[in-house]
């Protein structure tokens, strides 16, 4: 796990410059790479690479980068891991391409890979997550990629004079020449998603690399701007390959599971330094530490942060899992004061606006285990690929309801709703018969409710319900409209069952755009890195072979992923309502947070900046502030914009200093 950046461009630099602005972009990401640090150039062909490791796999300096090829044609920066990389070493050996191993670092195989293969070849054999910058000095042509999920960051775009690239936006900036605005349609997604979905970035003419892609740039295009953007892994494609394929028996369908994901975990389990794994107690976690300690002759490290409020604090749960399981359990007990602290860290740390407020716990269990191991594995996207996520039992359900009622009715309906405050909601949602409880179900009553009155398909429905701040509402001043892959149904199309429609929604948006920018961040905020085994596409390939009634029964999600886990784990350790990794963000907006969000969201402020109209805000912010609303979710991805726009003009970097 690595950091990188680089520019190319036309105009002419000695040597010694172009190093030295490279090394500085990459001192920019230092915390992602703390353990060493390198730098190229070529003045005349005007590329420059800088590089930051964190050193995983194999720790001498032959691992360190750039790295070049031993035939001298190839320098390479990667950040991630390929977890196969031992496998790939045995072909090439077998074919004769490597004449001798310098040492036995995965970008070294990775490398010798794009000399032997070729780059969309080796890449579609390869079984990792990363993001890399690759120059071919007898073509002049830069080659970026990114893995199959998203799982690693990778930005590129002009700015200045020059073609810019790397692992963050804060490596962009430190281009002596990079001044870029921010641009206001991505802005305007941002405000509706609480992230800046790909393709877009915060800043104007700088993009994210899709996952599953290779772009590549010549020498003679740089002038004309002209990129090649092409997929060697589509989830769409491998969607429909699977729904095409279905497993036909529960049995066939438990056994197939286990073992692709007990595979996908020994990958992962394998590092030159101490290495562990978050712990929540529910499904996903529980899986991948059970199947860890089931292949560990020593007990895993387990990670977990328990709060102090009632309703958000999920420890006595892992605590449980942990003892039967027998691993090394260490859990962070976190008071409102400690997760309030890391607030003023958040705009440097998420690099552009970032609003889900589980960022905050987040970040404080990888800061907890970075006490303790260099790397650890997380049970994220288990609901996306399994049906974990309450939308997937409800939302068909309630369209269905709603569907029948005329659309004056269904916004008296929503008013309803919103008149119960949301405590009350939250109440009822735990008493639901049968283990079927909601946590929650005030923000998810709130969500609903407001949105009521405009949906007119079921696909509207589940769109309502991954935007806040509504599309027509002009929010962000002098914005154009710009396109997501929400507003792509051919992604969708042909796939009968809605559940499965949001699924796949959900794998293309929600997961990349927010849940692994999320846990990214934080993790590499401290030089932690995180690994996903859900995320080896061979999981992910063979869950889109399950039949939906495989993934959702009687209400309840991860139905074979389950089955998998009670063979480790009693079931009564695992069955409870579906609960977020949450903190009271909206109790304390009207507590010890109320000045700081007064400062940000004043009126006077908010003209002066002119990005945002300040009468909406300042309307939502005065219904919160009375309890009978709850507008969490709108006013902290205000709140996160108007810190992170704070930050730029402070210069405060993510150590505090100036």
């Amino acid at each position: 796990m690595c950091g990188f950046a680089g520019f190319f461009t036309t105009a002419p630099r000695t040597l010694s410059k172009a190093e030295a602005i490279a090394t500085e972009m990459a001192l920019a990401i230092k915390h992602r790479g703390p353990d060493d640090a390198g730098a190229w150039a070529d003045g005349e062909s005007g590329i420059a690479l800088g590089h930051r490791r964190l050193s995983i796999i194999d720790l001498s300096a032959a691992g360190h980068q750039p790295m070049h090829s031993s035939c001298g044609r190839f320098v390479l920066v990667l950040n991630g891991e390929i977890y196969n990389h031992t496998s790939l070493r045995t072909e090439l050996v077998k074919a004769a391409h490597v004449p001798a191993w310098r040492g036995h670092s995965d970008t070294e195989t990775l490398l010798a890979g794009f000399v032997a293969w070729g780059v969309m070849d080796t890449l579609q054999h390869s079984v990792g997550m990363f993001a890399f910058a690759l120059w071919d000095k007898v073509e002049r042509c830069l080659t970026l990629g990114r893995d199959r999920f998203g799982e690693k960051p990778l930005y590129y775009g002009w700015g200045g004079n020059a073609f810019l690239f790397g692992s963050e936006l804060k490596a962009l900036r430190a281009y002596p020449q990079f001044d870029n605005p921010v641009n206001r349609g991505a802005l305007a997604l941002y405000m509706q998603h609480c992230t800046v979905p790909a393709p877009h970035s915060i800043y104007e003419d700088i993009f994210k690399l899709e996952p599953g892609s290779v772009l590549t740039l010549q020498s003679g295009n740089l002038l004309d701007r002209e990129l090649s953007i092409k997929h060697y892994w589509r989830l769409t494609d491998s969607v429909r390959e699977g729904m095409a394929n279905p497993v036909q028996h529960e049995t066939e369908a438990i056994s197939l599971l286990d073992g692709v994901l007990r595979e996908a975990v020994a990958l992962q389990a394998v590092a030159d330094v101490p290495l562990g794994a978050f712990l929540s107690g529910g499904v996903d976690s529980s899986t991948i530490v059970a199947l860890m300690q089931t292949q560990s002759e020593r007990p895993v490290q387990t990670f977990t942060v328990g709060f102090d409020e009632a309703g958000f604090d999920e420890s006595p749960y892992a605590s449980a899992v942990a003892k039967h399981l027998g691993t090394e359990h260490h859990e962070l007990r976190v008071t409102a004061n400690d997760a309030r602290s890391v607030i003023p860290l958040l705009p440097q740390l998420y690099d552009e606006p970032f609003a889900d407020s589980s960022q905050i716990p987040t970040y404080l269990v990888c800061h907890a285990a970075r006490q303790h191991v260099t790397v650890v594995l997380s049970g994220d996207a288990g609901d996306e690929l399994f049906g974990g996520y309450n939308r997937y039992f409800w939302a068909e359900r309630v369209w269905n309801r709603i569907a029948l009622l005329p659309s004056r009715l269904r916004q008296t309906l929503g008013t309803v709703i919103q008149q119960v405050p949301p405590e009350r909601w939250d109440e009822l949602g735990g008493m639901l018969p049968g283990g079927h409880g909601i946590a929650r179900l005030g923000d998810k009553a709130y969500k609903l409710a407001h949105r009521m009155k405009t949906v007119k398909s079921l696909d509207d429905l589940y769109r309502s319900l991954v935007t806040e701040w509504p599309q027509d509402m002009e929010l962000v001043k002098g914005a154009t409209r710009l396109q997501t892959k929400l507003d792509d149904t051919n992604l969708v199309a042909g796939i009968a069952e809605a559940e499965h429609r949001m699924m796949l929604w959900d794998s293309l948006t929600y997961l990349p755009d927010d849940i692994l920018t999320k846990v990214d961040r934080a993790a590499m905020g401290v030089s932690l890195e995180t690994r996903v085994p859900f995320l080896d596409h061979r999981v992910a390939e063979l869950a889109w072979r399950l039949p939906l009634d495989m993934k959702i029964r009687d209400g309840v999600g991860k139905w074979v992923l389950r089955q998998v886990l009670y063979k480790y784990v009693p079931r009564e350790l695992i069955e409870r309502p579906k609960a977020g990794f949450g903190i009271p963000v909206g109790q304390w907006l009207r507590g010890p947070l109320r000045d700081w969000a007064e400062a940000l969201l004043d009126e006077q402020r908010l003209e002066r900046e002119g990005y945002l109209q300040p009468a909406p805000i300042r309307e939502i912010w005065q219904q919160h502030l009375s309890g009978r609303y709850d507008w969490t979710v709108r006013l902290w991805t205000v709140l996160m914009f108007q810190a992170w726009l704070e930050s730029q003009n402070s210069g405060i970097s993510l150590s505090g200093k100036r």
